[in-house]
């Protein structure tokens, strides 16, 4: 079979069975398309960004707190993932001198806008993973209320294969739906465990950073705060020598 009798072969059956289907196969095919597009676009989505990527995380903190804090940013902002943009926020504010709890704030609110983009066209994925069984229920229940009826116009010259071809025809719309609503569901649940596993490496990795922060902060202030009673208690020894 060459590739032209293929596609028409492909495109034949579709059209017997939108026929056969009625008009609940076709919104089932529409839905299908849509899924099929929101599958490949967060796909790219999330390829583009990189969304599983996290060797960069452990050394930016230590090139942070080893002093090269400029390095550190420079190397984040190469990076087009999510927690790279959002650590480099809270290390740019904090490298400014800002409030660290302003710097948190900010930091949250740039991964929330992450994650929120990140979620996006999850509605309507869940829609069509829930609707599309109900629709293809829907189709078989009239196809049998269609079958049934004919079978009471043939009185008592009854062809069994009446019957058998308006049940099966009936059937199509649930197997059509339950095509269409098992993919969807699938992609559904695996692009929301994506964005967990994203949203608790962001908190980990902001956590990480600001609780090594403020306990080298604390540590500084100790040493100086020793560093100035020892110098006092040189002075004195002086004043009283």
């Amino acid at each position: 079979m060459t590739p032209d009798s293929s596609a028409v072969f492909d495109l034949a059956g579709l059209i017997d069975l939108l026929r056969l289907g009625g008009p609940v196969v076709a919104v089932l095919v529409a839905m299908s398309v849509i899924a099929l597009a929101i599958i490949l676009l967060k796909c790219w989505q999330y390829a583009s960004v990189r969304v599983g990527k996290r060797r960069f995380i452990a050394p930016a903190l230590d090139q942070w707190h080893s002093g090269d804090r400029q390095g550190a940013i420079a190397a984040l902002t190469d990076e087009r993932n999510p927690i790279a943009d959002t650590l480099a926020v809270a290390m740019r504010g904090v490298n400014a001198g800002a409030n660290v709890t302003v710097v948190r704030e900010e930091a949250a609110r740039v991964g929330a806008r992450h994650l929120s983009q990140m979620r996006s066209y999850f509605r309507p994925l869940e829609v069509i993973g829930s609707l599309a069984p109900l629709l293809g229920l829907l189709g078989t229940v009239m196809g049998m209320i269609t079958a049934f009826q004919q079978l009471a116009n043939a009185g008592s010259q009854v062809d069994p294969s009446v019957l058998s071809n308006g049940i099966w025809e009936a059937l199509l719309t649930t197997a059509v739906g339950l095509v269409v609503a098992i993919p969807a569901v699938a992609a559904l649940n695996w692009c929301e465990r994506v964005v967990e596993r994203l949203h608790e490496d962001m908190q980990d990795t902001l956590t990480r950073f600001f609780t090594r922060h403020e306990v080298g902060g604390f540590n500084q202030a100790q040493t100086k705060a020793k560093a100035s009673q020892t110098s006092a208690s040189a002075q004195s020894s002086t004043a009283h020598a």
